[in-house]
């Protein structure tokens, strides 16, 4: 082996061959490639939206807090965090006055919600607003300065005290352009919503029963028949023309004749609990099977916070509390039937 060999490092060892150009560049261009993938932003996680409570008077608030706050409850809804309240309360209904202590401590303590003197100083701290206190009396002054500050706003049932008080909230909304719904969660149920889109032909009538328990200071089904009409509108859809009622001390029977000749009824029991939708068509019966929740609602909220799209229109709303209304008036005129229109016309619509 001479000295040349050995200095360029051995006669055995081949010579490393330079790669062909194209290969050299392909490889250049995928190095490059990745150094701009690595500067490439990650998409940010989904706003969280800081939730304000109105009313700390019912056990929603708690229950609802816990499934936005808490991940690892297995109901957790992600995408909002109640972080306020204003507390609110009716000294003059029991179920309020008796509650609103323990529901508060159970926010401030176990959640770390803030508590603010006045609505006005919580929207300063929020996102977004739900209106919760359980007596529907006051929930047009608490939503006023909601509106004027264009939060959007998920008012619990009953929406109002009145009729006239719920028409007059969708008027201010639309004036301030402050997206505002409500909803009894019924509706979203799992089984009323298989309910609504069985395919039982031509719908032809709908009962839906639940429980009614009054309360002296509201119109009759505005306390707890809310519920079972609200099942009852989200199979019937809007277009009830007509309403008349049957009353007794255990029992109401609310039937509401639609536009097209459908009859909807709601059955509201002061005894046995439960509650039930069944779907009469020109092809089969659909009964509801399963019940659900408050989870499925709050998912709706979530997503109502990102669009500000209400998935209940203000239109089947209005109905849905003037047909109650209705009720009423023809409890009051001796269960003879009352037109929806001159209803919604007497308080303003």
């Amino acid at each position: 082996m001479t000295l040349l060999a050995l200095t360029a490092g051995g006669a055995d060892k081949p010579a490393k061959k330079p790669k062909p150009k194209t290969e050299a560049a392909a490889e250049t261009k995928s190095v490059a490639a990745e150094k701009a993938e690595a500067k490439v932003a990650k998409p940010a996680p989904a706003k969280v939206f800081r939730v304000g409570l109105i009313g700390l008077d019912t056990s929603h608030v708690t229950a609802f807090t816990s499934r936005f706050n808490d991940a690892k409850s297995k109901n957790h809804v992600p995408g909002a965090k109640v972080v306020a309240a204003f507390k609110g309360g009716s000294p003059d209904i029991a179920s309020s006055r008796d509650r609103i202590d323990k529901f508060t401590e159970t926010l401030v303590n176990q959640y770390g919600v803030k508590l603010y003197k006045s609505i006005e100083e919580m929207c300063r701290h929020v996102d977004v607003v739900m209106l919760e206190s359980v007596d529907g009396r006051p929930h047009l002054e608490q939503a006023i300065p909601v509106i004027k500050a264009r939060k959007p706003m998920f008012i619990d049932k009953p929406i109002a005290g009145s009729l006239k008080d719920a028409i007059e909230i969708y008027k201010l909304a639309k004036k301030y352009r402050t997206p505002v719904w409500s909803s009894s969660s019924l509706r979203f149920y799992p089984g009323v919503q298989e309910v609504a889109n069985a395919a039982y032909g031509e719908l032809t009538a709908v009962v839906s029963y639940g429980p009614c328990s009054l309360e002296p200071t509201h119109p009759d089904l505005f306390w707890y028949g809310i519920h079972g009409t609200e099942a009852l509108f989200t199979v019937m859809g809007r277009g009830c023309e007509s309403v008349v009622r049957t009353s007794t001390e255990q029992t109401d029977v609310v039937t509401g004749t639609w536009e097209g000749g459908k009859v909807g009824t709601f059955i509201g029991l002061r005894g046995a609990r439960g509650y039930k939708v069944t779907a009469f068509g020109t092809k089969k019966v659909v009964e509801q099977t399963k019940r659900g929740d408050y989870t499925p609602m709050l998912v709706e909220c979530v997503n109502f916070f990102r669009t500000g799209k209400p998935p209940v229109s203000m239109e089947e709303t209005i109905e849905i509390y003037a047909f109650m209304e209705a009720a009423d008036e023809s409890k009051r005129q001796g269960g003879r039937p009352v037109k929806i229109a001159d209803v919604l016309r007497a308080n303003g619509w």
